[in-house]
């Protein structure tokens, strides 16, 4: 390929589907012509996120801070900001150029000089620049339209790749010797939706194919993670047993009033399916903390329902107001220091709770694959349900999928490590 003379960079902030966007967009541009410059290129590409008030707040500083450091690049931003400020965000300095999710991969056609054509309904992406893993997108976008969110105007309406372009995707990612793939997407259980394909054919077909030795589900609604998908993981070698399952509250007078579309019980049945199915599971919840009117009865319901759930861990969000989304006008908002302190309290519960998870395998083999980060001459790992570990760092492990036992000595439990 002709080189094009041309330089770039990718700054991606936010979710794993960012880090596959940026990743497929890095790829194109220099299968292009252009080239990754590690100082003065002429354009930055800023893939940015808007989950919450304080990304927003951090992606202003950050492109600030960018167009400080790189005055003479042009500035072109993409992401779910990009879609919810577009206006905006074109009038801050350095900005050359601004682009929304749905067009986002138009940022390529537009610094190849190719102009910006119309952009396609779903654009298939996979990341490659992680020795051991890959983030694979099937999904975008989402019809919840949940009280809090603003990520279905950001991303727009639910659509899916397709099984056969998924599993062509496949291929490439083990070509390049990646031995974990993350499936991912806005809504991944709604994969298929409006057509006859499906997310349990997807992963059917993935059992099928056997190409590569560990796939992870990344986070699925409740009410899609079905029967059929937990009996396949329980019976799958290449399924991992890790789920990340959103609950966001555990009242159900919270729940009705988020838009979420299920119950506590429903939830708890949930989880409890997942653990008689695969004792061994990882599972891993997405908690809100302080959505309006949630009085201190109602925290309590959450926080106890968690409690008594054979869950692993939790992502704890602070909840942020949102201007268009109804929760923003609810009258009865939360207090911010009644907010961080229930925050804290679940945090709490969280170390709790990945405690007894990880002391339960203690003494237990679990395959590990090894990454190639060094940290104070140690490397670390993940087992097949995520327990993350540690040991001497040996370049002959990277990449390495070995069984190990598990110990107090190699298990890592602080947040620094």
């Amino acid at each position: 390929m002709k080189s094009l003379g041309k330089t770039f960079q990718i700054h991606t902030f936010g979710c794993k589907l960012n880090f596959s966007e940026s990743s497929e967009i890095a790829r194109r541009l220099v299968e292009g012509g252009m080239a990754l410059a590690e100082r003065n290129p002429d354009y930055i590409i800023v893939n940015s996120c808007a989950v919450t008030a304080t990304a927003e707040k951090k992606g202003r500083n950050d492109i600030a801070r960018i167009h400080r450091e790189n005055p003479s690049s042009g500035i072109v931003v993409v992401g779910c900001h990009s879609s919810l400020r577009p206006e905006e965000i074109s009038q801050w300095q350095g900005v050359v150029k601004v682009f929304g999710n749905r067009d986002k991969m138009s940022v390529v056609d537009f610094l190849l000089g190719h102009g910006v054509g119309e952009a396609p309904r779903f654009f298939s992406s996979y990341s490659s620049n992680d020795r051991t893993r890959s983030f694979l997108k099937i999904q975008d976008g989402c019809d919840c339209h949940c009280a809090y969110c603003t990520v279905a105007d950001a991303r727009g309406e639910s659509r899916s790749d397709t099984i056969e372009n998924v599993l062509n995707n496949i291929e490439k990612i083990a070509a390049e010797d990646i031995n974990e793939v993350i499936l991912t997407g806005v809504n991944l259980g709604d994969f298929g939706k409006g057509t006859s394909e499906n997310f349990y054919k997807l992963l059917q077909a993935i059992e099928k194919q056997h190409l590569i030795r560990r796939f992870r589900i990344s986070s699925i609604e409740p009410y899609l993670l079905t029967d059929e998908i937990i009996n396949l993981v329980a019976s799958s070698e290449i399924i991992m047993p890790h789920f990340h399952i959103p609950l966001q509250n555990g009242s159900d007078k919270i729940l009705a009033l988020m838009r979420r579309r299920y119950s506590a019980d429903f939830f708890a049945k949930k989880i409890l399916t997942v653990k008689e199915k695969i004792p061994d599971a990882c599972i891993a919840l997405d908690v809100i903390s302080g959505f309006p009117s949630e009085t201190d009865e109602d925290f309590e319901d959450s926080y106890n329902l968690i409690n008594r759930l054979p869950i692993s861990y939790l992502h704890v969000f602070t909840y942020s107001r949102r201007p268009g989304t109804p929760a923003y006008s609810m009258k009865e908002q939360v207090p911010e220091p009644v907010k961080r302190q229930r925050t804290n309290r679940l945090l709490e519960l969280s170390e709790e709770k990945k405690k007894i998870f990880y002391t339960q395998h203690l003494g237990k083999a679990r395959p590990v694959l090894w990454e190639s980060d060094k940290k104070s001459g140690l490397m670390f790992g993940f087992t097949d349900n995520y327990i993350k570990v540690k040991k001497p760092f040996d370049t002959e492990s990277i990449n390495k999928i070995i069984p190990i036992i598990l110990s107090a000595e190699n298990e890592v439990m602080s947040k620094e490590e």
